[in-house]
């Protein structure tokens, strides 16, 4: 009897190259799941889209188990409950496993709805570094009929920031007189440490005319104004994964290490709401989800 060919080293090293990549790609997907990057349903649709993935690949025990909220016994429960075996990986599911299943994500973590009625106004929110300061910027330089809310803050400007084209830049004095004339629209203390703020008037006037209106603001301010102007439309804005929105703090290089964890430990929090929002757009790229906000404003103002 002879023993059967031995692979070539090369193949052997690339193989394990792809093994490794695909571990990883698998270890990111759940780290995405589990920070709220992506929904439960994405990866379902991933997995059924493309079945060697990472999505497609994952087996269904990590994928409960990454989910928030969800230990090794609830798991083993849903498990039982939907007769799934726990060696089944998500891109392997039969019909009936996968529509009981996303039927029971649908229940638990429901995907955000869009609301009727909207107005022209847009709002555009999501953790720290995403990207939303840069994403109004461009829609700023490309659609001059969109109306950029500035807004004021304590904070100190960063290099190549402009007083009363980025922010109005103000002290705290300043700030405390805005809030005691009713002369903004939103206003709260982002990270404990600064305030920011939206004036009324701009806005108010805009909205009358009906204009579309972008205003770039933070988490807290987004819930202020869906109080004060129920008609608007809530966007959060996503990182294409939770690395790279780690991997864009550190490239900013405005942060130290501490303020960096601490901005981290805040975005978990912040993606944690994205449900509350009528629209969610992924900033993988600028010029595309600059287009989909866009898309979004003229839909609400037709």
């Amino acid at each position: 009897m002879t023993d059967s060919p031995r692979p070539p080293d090369v193949d052997r090293a690339a193989a394990s190259r792809l093994a490794v990549a695909a571990r990883r790609a698998r270890a990111s997907l759940k780290r995405d799941l589990a920070t709220r990057v992506i929904t439960p349903q994405e990866a379902m649709r991933r997995a059924a889209a493309d079945a060697t993935s990472a999505a497609g690949t994952l087996r269904v025990t990590e994928f409960l188990t990454a989910l928030p909220a969800i230990g090794e016994g609830k798991r083993d429960r849903l498990l039982a409950e939907m007769r799934i075996s726990p060696v089944k990986r998500l891109g392997g599911l039969g019909a009936r496993q996968r529509a009981a299943l996303c039927s029971w994500l649908d229940a638990r973590f429901p995907e955000p709805r869009p609301r009727p009625g909207r107005s022209s106004l847009v709002v555009l929110a999501g953790p720290t570094a995403v990207g939303k300061g840069t994403v109004a910027a461009h829609i700023r330089e490309h659609h001059p009929d969109v109306m950029l809310s500035v807004s004021a803050t304590t904070r100190a400007p960063r290099p190549g920031e402009v007083d009363g084209q980025h922010y109005f830049f103000t002290d705290d004095a300043e700030f405390d007189r805005l809030i005691a004339d009713g002369e903004l629209l939103e206003w709260a203390t982002v990270h404990g440490v600064h305030r920011y703020g939206t004036p009324r008037g701009p806005i108010d006037r805009a909205i009358a005319e009906g204009r579309p209106v972008l205003l770039e603001i933070d988490m807290q301010g987004a819930f202020q104004v869906r109080q004060a102007e129920p008609r608007a439309t809530l966007v959060f804005l996503l990182p294409p994964s939770w690395d790279e929105l780690g991997d864009r703090l550190v490239g900013r290089g405005t942060e130290d290490a501490d303020e960096r964890a601490r901005r981290l430990r805040t975005a978990r929090v912040e993606l944690a709401s994205q449900g509350e929002f009528d629209y969610r757009i992924v900033n993988d790229d600028v010029a595309e989800a600059a287009a989909q906000v866009v898309d979004l404003m003229q839909a609400s103002a037709r």
